[in-house]
């Protein structure tokens, strides 16, 4: 299967989002992609943002775009959908960053902002763990001195 991915957090489902929703949504072109809406509630608000690297502890929304179909030859079509619901939705958003796990390889761009204030102390714990960078997949955290 191929699979591109979007991801954000949301503060609050604003009348102006759930339309966005509504137009994106019905012109999805595969049948295995899905738009998931997770619920962001309980111990995550009740821990301080210095706390632990999470750094959205006021979202009440993660919301995953999971663009999946089966034939590379809709490419082009299914990264296309994903990315204009994105750049329509994310207005509505309220944060700059995502969920790390729900992001394609183009995003990588977006990491330090995924992480906010707290990427520098990440960055200093990745050089101390990970010194030579063996896990750099994903939204890597590339260590520094």
């Amino acid at each position: 299967m191929q699979h591109y991915w979007k991801s954000d957090f949301v503060a609050e489902l604003t009348d102006e989002a759930i339309d966005v929703h509504m137009e994106h949504g019905p012109r999805v072109p595969s049948v295995h992609t899905a738009v998931h809406l997770y619920l962001v509630n309980g111990a995550v608000h009740d821990v301080d943002v210095d706390e632990s690297a999470f750094p959205v502890r006021d979202a009440h929304f993660s919301l995953n775009i999971a663009g999946i179909w089966p034939d590379a030859k809709d490419n082009d079509a299914n990264i296309g959908w994903v990315r204009d619901y994105y750049q329509a939705i994310h207005p509505h958003s309220g944060y700059e960053g995502g969920y790390t796990n729900f992001m394609a390889e183009d995003d990588q761009n977006r990491t330090e902002d995924n992480y906010g204030r707290h990427y520098d102390r990440l960055q200093k714990a990745k050089a101390r763990w990970d010194p030579d960078n063996v896990f750099h997949l994903n939204q890597n955290i590339p260590p520094v001195a």
